[in-house]
């Protein structure tokens, strides 16, 4: 009986350990001090220096672009995946597509690195990160269209097919509207993960390319000025925006009825 108000005060002591520290960095992010040690003011002076920091705007443009090509590449490939691990129920592909999502992204790194240098002899760059984003988001997107075609009924597309269609009139017409809310889904959760990575970025990057994470890190060697929080805002601002959109999407994509 004296259970309730217990999980209650677990409940939020959890919840406070998860969100508390978030808090205060977007709060910091307005500290009039560079020391950012304590509260001084409010100011919107840090994000007019972010604004006007050059390697800053640099490293966010090179996120948002490996994000947007990495994230579309993914999409393609893994609803192609979803439909063919539900289709065919081929347990080596199911292998192959899930296990980047199950293995620790530091195992995942290494071996990338090592594939690019020692297999492909491919110069670390921008497109060893593509590569790389794309190789662990595709099973994020495989997952996602996989539920939404395991809540379909078959017969829908029996019955496109005994009316006639041909197997690609069948997806476009049919097949592709029903699992468009995954396919969605899954792009954005692709987009989401890809502008967050550090640690697999960090193997693939190689000398001379920063990205948003890449560029947080090295700041807060040094210490963790007003500025950091503030990008930090932005980027939790950001990916707060696409999980709500792809979790929107998610819901949809796991109906049992189209």
């Amino acid at each position: 009986m004296h259970r309730g108000p217990r999980l209650w005060a677990a409940a939020l002591a959890v919840y406070a350990f998860l969100y508390v520290p978030i808090a205060i960095i977007i709060a910091y992010s307005f500290n009039d001090s560079r020391l950012n040690a304590e509260w001084v003011g409010f100011t919107w002076h840090w994000y007019k220096v972010l604004l006007h920091d050059h390697d800053m705007l640099v490293a966010a443009g090179n996120s948002l672009f490996i994000a947007l090509v990495s994230s579309l590449v993914a999409t393609v490939l893994g609803t192609m995946a979803g439909i063919a691990i539900q289709r065919y129920n081929f347990t080596l592909l199911n292998f192959m597509v899930l296990m980047p999502v199950a293995m620790p992204e530091i195992l995942l790194g290494v071996s990338l690195l090592l594939f690019f240098i020692q297999v492909l002899n491919l110069t670390l760059g921008m497109l060893s990160i593509v590569l790389a984003h794309i190789t662990f988001s595709i099973g994020f997107v495989a997952v996602i269209v996989r539920a939404r075609l395991a809540g379909l009924d078959e017969s829908i597309f029996e019955a496109a097919r005994d009316l006639g269609a041909s197997p690609w009139e069948t997806f476009r017409y049919v097949t592709f509207p029903l699992i468009l809310p995954g396919v969605i889904a899954g792009g954005l959760m692709a987009f989401t993960l890809s502008i967050d990575d550090f640690v697999i970025t960090f193997f693939t990057a190689g000398v001379g390319l920063s990205t948003l994470p890449l560029h947080i890190y090295s700041m807060i060697k040094i210490a963790v000025t007003p500025e950091v929080n503030a990008i930090s805002t932005l980027l939790i601002l950001l990916t707060l925006t696409m999980i709500a959109l792809a979790s929107k999407f998610t819901s949809n994509a796991l109906l049992k009825k189209p």
